[in-house]
């Protein structure tokens, strides 16, 4: 209350003095088998995260909507990395300027202690090497914790589609969370 913080600036402030061993854990976070066959069972835009935002699994729904993640080098499949180097999802994302800055907020807040650890140092530090957007914005310090949101896309062959951004935590691996476009009514 003294410092007058939100209550996602309060989150971050907690969530760096957490235990550092919780953080260390630097292993990639896999898709297990149940949870590919959850999202392939949704009929809308879905995929899985891990803690430093590697795209760790997908839908067909998500390949209609985003088609280069197939070609996308494993080491680059990272959302917070795509969005501010890949050209394609930039012109998916009509409002990209402030999406993009909504996406570095969450990845803050969701990353906290995580980014001391080794992974998501080189992670900011190769962003930061590629792209002057990235370089600006994480220079603002902008926190916010994540809220499903209306999302607008404009998809290379069926125009403007907008969804309803929601996010999931499986129980079988808190790691990951599930990122969910459902289409927007």
């Amino acid at each position: 209350r003294v410092l007058d913080l939100s209550a996602a600036e309060t989150d971050y402030v907690l969530g760096l003095v957490e235990r550092v061993e919780a953080a260390r854990d630097d292993e990639p976070a896999e898709v297990s088998e149940s949870l590919q066959l959850l999202l392939d069972a949704l009929d809308f835009p879905a995929f899985a995260v891990a803690p430093d935002w590697t795209i760790a699994g997908w839908n067909a729904a998500y390949e209609w909507l985003y088609p280069a993640i197939t070609s996308i080098p494993k080491p680059d499949r990272n959302l917070i990395w795509l969005i501010y180097t890949d050209p394609t999802l930039r012109r998916m994302l009509p409002d990209w300027e402030a999406e993009s800055r909504h996406f570095l907020a969450e990845f803050r807040v969701e990353s906290g202690v995580r980014l001391s650890t080794p992974g998501h140092r080189a992670l900011i530090e190769r962003l930061g090497q590629a792209s002057e957007d990235f370089r600006e914005q994480w220079a603002e310090q902008t926190v916010e914790r994540f809220a499903s949101r209306r999302r607008v896309f404009d998809h290379h062959a069926q125009g403007i589609v907008e969804f309803e951004h929601h996010r999931l935590i499986p129980s079988e691996d808190s790691r990951l969370h599930v990122v969910m476009y459902v289409p927007a009514t």
